[in-house]
């Protein structure tokens, strides 16, 4: 599958906003748009041609009832009790399809890590930082962007946590 650069419509609108109010437009030109989707980190990775822990995934879950984004490594899953522990919540579910559209503005398979519709807490897996750069959804499942991990979380207001789920 061959990429190419994003034209300034390959990237969600209010994505492509959010990089701009970020002083981050530079970023619209490396934005890759893929004619299959890319909705899973394997098949970002795949399509990208990087390593599945490459890939950086937006996750919404509910705790307690409100919306928190949880970003994660691909090669990694979201142990929710550790969230639960983080966030000092009763209880934490992934949220609903409806709540992350609600919430973000994006569908499932193109939630980017930040410009998003409402201000969510963030909580970004440490592993991120394993890589020089991290690729990230653009609004789109048909669309990515590569990053510096420590720039993404930061950008994204994330606060750095150990959530990944870990083999016994």
């Amino acid at each position: 599958m061959t990429t190419t650069p994003a034209e300034d419509s390959a990237a969600h609108p209010r994505f492509a906003a959010a990089l701009d109010e970020l002083g981050l437009g530079r970023l619209r030109a490396e934005i890759r748009r893929f004619p299959d989707a890319t909705r899973t980190a394997a098949e970002a990775a795949a399509a990208i041609g990087c390593e599945l822990a490459q890939i950086c995934k937006s996750l919404i879950f509910a705790a307690d009832g409100v919306p928190v984004l949880v970003l994660m490594d691909g090669a990694s899953r979201v142990d929710v009790e550790r969230v639960r522990q983080e966030l000092g919540a009763g209880k934490v579910t992934r949220a609903r399809a409806e709540v992350v559209r609600e919430t973000t503005g994006y569908a499932i398979g193109g939630v980017p890590p930040f410009g998003h519709r409402t201000k969510t807490r963030v909580l970004a897996d440490r592993s991120l930082l394993d890589h020089a750069v991290v690729w990230a959804a653009a609004g789109t499942p048909h669309t990515v962007f590569p990053m510096d991990p420590e720039a993404l979380v930061a950008h994204a207001g994330g606060t750095l946590v150990d959530v990944r789920e870990t083999s016994s």
